[in-house]
């Protein structure tokens, strides 16, 4: 019987965790299902000429068997997934995951199996993410007003970087690692671990700790391929994806201190609001989160 390949697309560099984690399930895959099944990762479609968001649809038409993706990819389906495209609602990220881990995981996984060709296998740590720019120390809302922004293609978190004075512009990572050196661009907001493995502090000497939002990326599969498999290769898959996505929390968990290490303090400025300076953050987006907040269910908040 031949074996069945099984493809895991992602688009980010071998250093980075999500990767890592990805290399982790095709070990794991592989000792679970023995010969039934071979792996192949195909690390960082970027590097291939692909856009990231490419990455559902390639696992949608079985180019792909999996993928990791960015929740705010999935949230026209599933707008549950909005409670992470929220501004300042995560605190606790053990928390957090914990709960991805049981039952809002689990709510949020019979959500998308019910309304996308997905099966999510797992939801991984994106991290809390923070403002860098080229053109000043960001300190308070003042300071972000009339930068030029990236962002996730997200209506929702342009809607409350514009509420903080940002002018948003929303692309693929692909196109905004293409042009960060350019004046297109004079701000980004991303995890540390992609501000630094996207090379992005290279051109962005400040770095502000906001963690205004924090993000998760779900490790999906595609719901027809699911259904061909074996039995043994389903439980295989569910298992290294167990293995994986517990191996990704550890990692993102310890990444933001390895990090901040690595940055270069000549080359470098980091921004570490007061409690005072965060507050009035938070108070600048409250309009967007109370908007949000009357659409979801509040059992969601309950949970992070």
């Amino acid at each position: 019987m031949a074996k069945i390949h099984i493809r895991l697309g992602g688009y980010q560099g071998p250093k980075s965790v999500h990767t890592r984690a990805a290399v982790r399930f095709g070990e794991a895959l592989e000792r679970e299902a023995g010969n039934a099944v071979s792996f192949e990762l195909v690390g960082d479609v970027i590097a291939l000429g692909r856009s990231s968001g490419e990455l559902p649809k390639m696992v949608e038409t079985g180019e792909l068997a999996l993928c990791y993706m960015s929740s705010v990819r999935f949230t026209p389906a599933v707008p549950e997934l909005q409670i992470f495209e929220l501004p300042f609602v995560v605190n606790d990220r053990a928390r957090t995951m914990s709960a991805l881990d049981g039952e809002l995981g689990d709510r949020l996984k019979t959500k998308m199996q019910k309304r996308t060709p997905f099966r999510a296998l797992g939801f991984w740590d994106n991290g809390f993410r923070h403002f860098t720019n080229s053109v000043r120390p960001i300190r308070t809302p003042a300071d972000c007003r009339a930068l030029r922004i990236r962002t996730q293609i997200s209506e929702l978190h342009g809607e409350t970087l514009a509420a903080l004075g940002f002018v948003p512009i929303p692309v693929d990572i692909k196109e905004y690692v293409e042009q960060v050196a350019t004046d297109r661009f004079q701000a980004q907001e991303n995890p540390l671990t992609n501000t630094f493995n996207f090379n992005v502090h290279k051109h962005h000497r400040y770095i502000t700790l906001s963690r205004h939002f924090f993000g998760i990326s779900a490790l999906i599969c595609s719901r027809s391929q699911y259904a061909s498999w074996p039995r043994e290769v389903q439980e295989a898959v569910e298992i290294a994806a167990r293995e994986a996505t517990a191996d990704q929390h550890r990692l993102a968990a310890d990444e933001d201190d390895e990090i901040l290490a690595k940055i270069d303090p000549r080359q470098n400025e980091i921004v570490r609001l007061t409690p005072d300076e965060r507050a009035a953050f938070v108070q600048a987006v409250e309009p967007v989160l109370a908007k949000y907040r009357k659409t979801l269910d509040p059992k969601l908040f309950e949970y992070l």
